[in-house]
């Protein structure tokens, strides 16, 4: 298996990375937002307020 932020070897203490450095640069890519997981939360979000106003303008 190969690091996937450098391409190295890597070691078992450190797997799937090869060295803390790595595993360091790929925690920061996280923090930093570079890597993120898609998601629709905010359209469903969105969605529910567009509801909730449709609600809101009936009469009672």
């Amino acid at each position: 298996m190969s690091c996937p932020i450098c391409g190295d070897h890597t070691m078992k203490k450190f797997r799937p990375f090869c060295s803390k450095r790595c595993a360091d640069i790929d925690l920061a890519k996280w923090l930093n937002g570079s890597y993120a997981v898609p998601s629709q939360r905010e359209e469903e979000m969105e969605a529910e307020v567009s509801e909730g106003e449709t609600e809101q303008r009936r009469p009672h």
